[in-house]
């Protein structure tokens, strides 16, 4: 699977269907292309860059920003929506977020050059395949409350 293929089938047709090395089949989104009739509410933003975080959430602590710049194992953070995001996976006000550290879906994310939403298919049919594990699977993935203010509370861990 190529980078630069992959970041031009998103580019072109919206969203990319995406084969992983643990046999799921995971779709990343164009975030003003997401549709709350057909996607899921559990998507979650995917970025390549610390400070992309800016775009869906609301401005953090510098304790905040800590935890994410400096968390060594794969993780989900929950955070108050940023209020100018206008669409995408918004439950209760809050959406979710992953800064993805692996260096292949780091480089995968990197070649479309913004952030994307992912969410998990039940289909087998996708557009590419690759023999290389996604991060958010498996059971060593925590997920995290992080507030504007610097509180945090872990969710799973």
């Amino acid at each position: 699977m190529e980078n630069t293929a992959v970041a031009k089938h998103i580019k072109a047709n919206g969203r990319v269907k995406i084969k992983e090395g643990n046999g799921k089949v995971i779709e990343f989104i164009i975030p003003h292309l997401w549709n709350v009739g057909i996607d899921s509410p559990q998507g979650t933003f995917l970025f390549f860059d610390l400070f992309q975080i800016r775009s869906v959430a609301e401005q953090f602590s510098e304790v905040s920003l800590d935890i994410v710049e400096y968390a060594t194992k794969a993780t989900v953070y929950h955070s108050p929506v940023n209020r100018v995001l206008q669409k995408g996976p918004i439950v209760e006000g809050k959406v979710k977020f992953s800064l993805i550290r692996n260096d292949y879906w780091n480089k995968v994310l990197f070649a479309f050059g913004q952030p994307v939403i992912y969410q998990e298919l039940e289909i087998q049919d996708a557009d590419f395949e690759t023999n290389e594990r996604f991060p958010l699977f498996g059971p060593d993935v925590k997920e995290m409350f992080l507030s504007p203010e610097g509180d945090v509370k872990i969710i799973k861990g």
